[in-house]
């Protein structure tokens, strides 16, 4: 076979893997946090049957099987989670919950500071567009950016946009910065377009990026 041929192939095999790849990744970083999450309850839950049928939990007890087991009941809890809080009595409990965890000072900083996070990315913004471009991390390169809310600077009055820049592929580690207002380059990306953009390292993104820097309405 021709060398040329044999390097056509290998490089049409990896393009192929590569998006295999890192959405694998992605998914065994999802998966691997959500499973996580119920490893702890499938412990508990193979100590108490050791005592009851020894070998039922020497046969359970693989690392695949904890795993498998430890994510549906966290898919299952989280479903649970979400029906409940979609009812009045499930919002009334929420609530309840809510004013408990707001007595405690560090718990309600942590807590209340990442509900609001997750509810300013989930609602539409009015008035200013949430996924923007900044100069980061120096001028003249790009990244894109999401506006959680804008401020009034002391003294010069000038409006400062809080922007959370996600890194790639794993958008749930980033930057907070700080930029005025009327250095934002708006976007008519939606949430999920920027996402899509910001896992897939670029490659699913539009054909065009706007270039002019404008002004854009502030919400305090």
């Amino acid at each position: 076979m021709p060398p040329l041929r044999i390097k056509r192939y290998l490089l049409t095999g990896l393009l192929t893997f590569i998006p295999l790849w890192v959405t694998w990744l992605v998914f065994k970083f999802v998966l691997g946090m959500l499973a996580g999450i119920g490893a702890p309850l499938v412990d508990t839950l193979l100590r108490v049957l050791a005592l009851i049928a020894p070998h039922a939990a020497a046969a359970l007890n693989t690392q695949w099987l904890t795993f498998i087991i430890a994510l549906l009941l966290t898919l299952g809890s989280l479903y649970l989670l979400g029906f409940i809080a979609n009812r009045v009595i499930g919002q009334r409990f929420l609530n309840g919950f809510d004013g408990l965890l707001a007595r405690i000072p560090l718990v309600q900083t942590i807590y209340g500071g990442t509900k609001k996070l997750m509810a300013v990315l989930q609602n539409k913004p009015s008035g200013m567009q949430r996924v923007v471009l900044i100069d980061f991390p120096r001028q003249g390169m790009k990244v894109v950016g999401f506006v959680t809310r804008v401020m009034l600077e002391e003294g010069s009055g000038r409006e400062m946009a809080a922007v959370y820049i996600p890194t790639t592929p794993n958008p749930t580690g980033g930057y907070l910065e700080l930029v005025p207002v009327e250095e934002l380059t708006p976007t008519d990306w939606t949430m999920d377009q920027a996402m899509a953009f910001i896992i897939s390292g670029g490659a699913v993104a539009p054909d065009t990026l706007p270039a002019s820097t404008t002004r854009l309405p502030g919400k305090s």
